[in-house]
């Protein structure tokens, strides 16, 4: 009489299933674990996010256009994230075998665009498509196809964070920090940190979560810390019409915090980093002290804690 396969094998044949794209399949094996070891967590925890799967996109075949396929797909992330936050445990193979399964999907979807040639010079695509080739672990493809669309999205946020993310996990730090660090200058909110994988923005978050922030406002501190801590500390000179952004939106954000300071708490973090950048530019350009100075005065007025850390 044949014995039945131990349920640690069919755990793992499942998450090479979904790996491979076969949702299906790894629901069966995991279903037929399920029976030899009902008690299992990891198994009713895998069933449960392979199901999931299966039900949100269920709608796929409506759409005929592919990019609108593998776009539906990947705009199902959002609301997995909120599925997974109400569970207490997390099973990280089981998640691995996830994100290559979603990413896997669409990237088939978006691999027949670019296939003539037409669509290589849509920065939209081919964001989609570096992200995709991150999520299969795929780095140096994902390098390529983010280095093409920064070409033509210079100062999106979240194309930047993307490169950025994959020149972390390639290695290539100095450039991961330079990349970062202007992501969240641009636009904070922008930069999705649940699809972050490098362990550089991941530490820096997580250290920025255990001071007490979350939601937008880790956001906003985030590159705060990231220059309290070292991890922002590629600089460089702004170019004239960067400079005088950055003074006019400096002026704005005193103004904004002046005029309501408890509601406008959030705009704190958000003119702390203005302020750390155009210190930054004039240490570069030795720009006259008293200018340094001056704007260390307004960090003290700010925030009289991040003063003292900054100036430590």
């Amino acid at each position: 009489m044949e014995t039945k396969k131990p349920v640690t094998g069919l755990i793992q044949q499942a998450y090479e299933q979904l790996k491979a794209s076969d949702a299906a399949g790894a629901a069966a094996l995991l279903e037929e674990a399920l029976k030899l070891d009902f008690d299992n967590a990891e198994i009713k925890y895998a069933l449960k996010c392979v199901r999931w799967w299966r039900d949100n996109t269920r709608r796929i075949e409506e759409f005929q256009n592919p990019y609108e396929k593998g776009g539906f797909i990947l705009s199902r992330l959002k609301q997995y994230y909120v599925f997974l936050d109400r569970f207490d445990e997390y099973f990280e193979q089981c998640q691995y075998a996830v994100r290559r399964f979603v990413f896997s999907s669409a990237l088939r979807c978006f691999e027949d665009l670019l296939g003539d040639g037409v669509n290589q010079h849509d920065p939209g695509l081919l964001l989609l498509v570096g992200r995709c080739y991150k999520g299969v672990g795929n780095y140096d493809e994902a390098l390529k196809y983010l280095e093409q669309a920064v070409r033509f999205k210079r100062e999106d946020a979240e194309t930047l964070a993307e490169l950025a993310d994959v020149n972390a996990l390639l290695g290539e730090t100095k450039a991961a920090k330079v990349l970062f660090r202007e992501a969240f200058f641009l636009d904070p909110e922008k930069v999705d940190m649940r699809a972050m994988e490098s362990e550089l923005i991941l530490r820096l978050r997580d250290k920025t979560a255990e001071l007490g922030y979350n939601g937008t406002e880790l956001c906003e501190w985030i590159p705060v810390f990231g220059c309290l801590l070292g991890v922002f500390s590629v600089t460089r000179e702004l170019k004239q019409i960067e400079l005088g952004r950055l003074k006019q939106s400096i002026f704005s954000l005193e103004t904004e915090l002046r005029s309501g300071p408890e509601e406008n708490a959030h705009l704190k973090p958000k003119l702390i980093n203005r302020y750390f950048w155009l210190i930054d530019h004039y240490e570069n350009t030795r720009e006259n002290p008293e200018l340094i100075e001056e704007t260390l005065l307004k960090i003290k007025v700010t925030d009289p804690v991040i003063y003292e850390r900054y100036t430590r």
